[in-house]
């Protein structure tokens, strides 16, 4: 049996990194839960107006990535990151107490811009305090907490479900509030990760004392999102393409779908950490996307023939295998994706770049329930193997993309990139990123 390690050992610093994305998904677990229902029930909204709310914040918010990414990279990720998880926290109070669609809207708004930049901000902090050669393997961590304690906050707003009180209700949302005010305090005790303290990209400046463009700018590196942004049509894919398939296409009860759903979420927490494992380059990390690519598209096919009039047992074992290949291919390209998006970012960039890399997921969760609605139920089997052709298609273009970037320089060791600041920056004015804890 798998043994789940809470923290990972790469020292203190990568360890409270950990200890807040957990305890912020704890809270996020049991918002992402109720969050419609309490919308609909406590604040008063139609379906419509939650829906248009939500949408129009995700984009303001996938808007908002890049210049909050911009600003850590200038003041520095820790004091940036703290403000934003405070913001965060204000920002879900403030959902205790809106009743109508205006606040609502604003507060929502608010939301989905503090979460984005604190998912860039954290990004950044994460490049200066751990090695490059260790960073793969604390993202895995990271995302392995993440889904351990988003699995116990929904379990927590599941209760709050079956309960179907208001009160119940709103101390779910209060737990999400508290849970990012102790994400800000573990936050606030990481070391200090100086910015560049001068105007980067888009303020007509430099960023460690050198000439800097906005990364809207760097075409490698807008494709390499873009076409991430094609491969991460697998979380949609989990969460809305396979219940409708399920419920329109197979013999097998859609209670099935949840259950699929929990088998990845358990499956992540335990093995992230090890689908991770030899991937420290952009070699290997390009090796791990195309091997995700063609496991997608093998995933993508045993979905398929679970609609070929299978009896009930035979097509929800079928969906099982599907969905445990999907699992396998869904780690290698995380694993592969986070050391590309970081090697490929300039040096004192990582939070404008992670900020503008984490808008391919927005686009992902945008367009999928549109062209997996069509693939899936609207062609069927034929609409699998495209979407699994557009996942190979998709994984060999982003190695292929990569070396288009390597010529630019875009591609360098961390060292080196570190050392060339420093010089520029001048002698006798220290390290302008701050200590490093390995």
């Amino acid at each position: 049996m798998t043994r789940i390690r809470l923290l990972p050992p790469a020292g203190p610093a990568a360890r409270r990194l950990v200890l807040a994305q957990l305890v912020s998904s704890l809270g996020d677990g049991a918002f992402y839960t109720t969050s419609a229902l309490y919308f609909s029930h406590v604040v008063g909204l139609s379906p419509a107006r939650i829906g248009l709310g939500l949408t129009l914040a995700w984009a303001f918010g996938a808007v908002a990535g890049v210049p909050l990414g911009r600003l850590a990279d200038r003041w520095g990720p820790r004091g940036t990151a703290v403000l934003l998880a405070l913001a965060t926290s204000a920002s879900v109070g403030a959902f205790l107490v809106v009743r109508s669609f205006g606040p609502f809207l604003v507060a929502a708004c608010c939301y989905a811009a503090a979460v984005s930049g604190l998912a860039a901000a954290r990004q950044a902090l994460l490049a200066g305090l751990v090695s490059k050669r260790e960073r793969t393997a604390v993202l895995a961590h990271l995302q392995s907490r993440l889904n351990a304690g988003l699995a116990l906050g929904a379990g927590v707003g599941g209760l709050a479900l079956w309960s179907g009180s208001r009160g119940v209700y709103l101390a779910v949302f209060a737990m999400d509030a508290v849970s990012f005010a102790v994400c800000a305090l573990v936050l606030a005790r990481l070391p200090v990760v100086r910015g560049s303290g001068v105007p980067v990209a888009g303020d007509g400046g430099t960023a460690g004392g050198g000439p800097s463009r906005s990364v809207l700018r760097d075409r490698p590196y807008v494709v390499v999102t873009l076409l991430n942004s094609v491969l991460l049509l697998r979380m949609p894919l989990l969460s809305l393409g396979i219940p409708l398939w399920i419920s329109e296409r197979t013999e097998a009860p859609e209670w099935v779908a949840s259950a699929l759903f929990v088998l990845n979420t358990l499956g992540v927490a335990a093995f992230q950490v090890r689908a991770a494992r030899g991937v420290h380059s952009t070699a290997t990390a390009v090796a791990a996307v195309r091997w995700s690519g063609l496991v997608l598209f093998a995933s993508c096919a045993v979905f398929a023939l679970s609609g070929v009039a299978l009896p009930v047992w035979a097509a929800v074992a079928v969906l099982a295998a599907g969905a445990v290949l999907h699992l396998a291919g869904e780690m290698r390209h995380s694993a592969g994706s986070w050391q590309i998006s970081f090697d490929l970012a300039p040096a004192g960039r990582t939070g404008e770049y992670q900020g503008f890399f984490g808008t391919g997921l927005t686009l992902a969760r945008t367009a999928g329930p549109l062209v997996l609605t069509v693939l899936l139920v609207g062609w069927g089997v034929p609409g699998w193997f495209l979407l699994g052709g557009l996942f190979v298609v998709a994984s060999l273009g982003l190695g292929y993309t990569v070396r288009w970037a390597e010529p630019c320089g875009a591609v360098l060791p961390e060292e080196p990139r570190l050392n060339v600041a420093r010089q520029r920056a001048g002698a006798g004015r220290g390290d302008p990123r701050g200590p490093r804890s390995a």
